[in-house]
């Protein structure tokens, strides 16, 4: 063997993964923040409760992975599950829309509702999926939150609700505008009777949930950077003709303005909820 032969060197190239290779990848494996581009494994993203370590952002969760952060284990019983939208005005593709809807989510409707407890304290549970029609208040959104609100006042039980909306739900007319007014009526009783209302602002609390029953509960919390509000950017700055604050409609500005009452982080909120539920509880057992 010659020496060139022995000490030639052999070429590196880069291996490009093939199409089959590709494939190989188990789909949900790994998730990407949306806000610094950082990729997870699928379980570090649940068990950070897909709130980003790099940046902060705090993700969408679906109702009952909100649930499932919240209460304990296997503590949550399900209320009026059997309710599902109708197509009043006869609107163009809803129930079809309302299908897919159904499939994909798994899902009724919107709002997802029921009885738990919170390290030992029963609580009403309330909670809005925008994965759902944007978590648009129809009838059935509107008559699950004033069922728990009423079910909540005989029995007792304060009640977390844990807001996200884009609106009205534009097919249903009138009878979803109807629902601001009965929702807040419903909180007026519940109210009255010296129950508990808490409200957590999840992105985006916007329309007719932030003009009615978001805004008047006894404690008004929201995640970080969380949108609340009522009208867009763009319709607000066209009316009034200014232009507005980088940070307009954000948790942070709105507590800056009153609206709410603490900016939580989403690993924080169990712990908050408990202590605020401990000290309803000894308020109910000293009256």
């Amino acid at each position: 063997m010659s020496l060139k032969t022995i000490f030639k060197k052999k070429k590196k190239y880069a291996q490009i993964p093939t199409e089959k290779a590709k494939q190989e990848i188990p789909e949900g494996l790994v998730e990407k923040c949306k806000h610094c581009g950082k990729i997870y494994y699928e379980k570090e993203w649940r068990q950070q409760l897909k709130v980003c370590p790099n940046c902060g952002t705090h993700h969408i969760m679906s109702a009952y992975e909100r649930i499932d952060a919240t209460v304990d284990d296997d503590s949550f019983e399900e209320w009026f599950e059997t309710l599902i939208s109708t197509d009043p005005l006869e609107f163009p593709d809803y129930q079809e829309k309302l299908v897919s809807d159904r499939e994909k989510t798994g899902l009724k409707d919107a709002v997802v509702a029921g009885r738990a407890t919170i390290n030992g304290y029963s609580a009403a549970i309330v909670v809005m999926d925008t994965r759902f029609r944007m978590a648009s208040m129809g009838a059935v959104a509107g008559e699950k939150i004033a069922r728990t609100l009423e079910t909540a006042r005989t029995e007792l039980l304060p009640v977390i609700i844990f807001t996200a909306s884009g609106g009205a739900r534009m097919q249903e007319g009138m009878l979803s505008l109807m629902q601001m007014a009965k929702t807040s009526m419903a909180v007026k009783r519940f109210s009255n009777s010296g129950g508990c209302l808490i409200n957590v602002f999840t992105h985006p609390t916007t329309g007719g949930v932030t003009a009615s029953f978001a805004s008047i509960g006894d404690y008004h919390f929201a995640e970080p950077k969380a949108l609340i509000g009522f009208a867009g950017r763009r319709i607000i700055e066209q009316t009034i003709r200014e232009t507005l604050p980088e940070d307009f409609q954000t948790a942070e500005f709105q507590l800056e303005h009153g609206q709410v009452d603490r900016v939580v982080h989403r690993h924080e909120l169990k712990n908050l909820l408990t202590t605020v539920l401990d000290l309803h509880s000894a308020e109910v057992t000293e009256s």
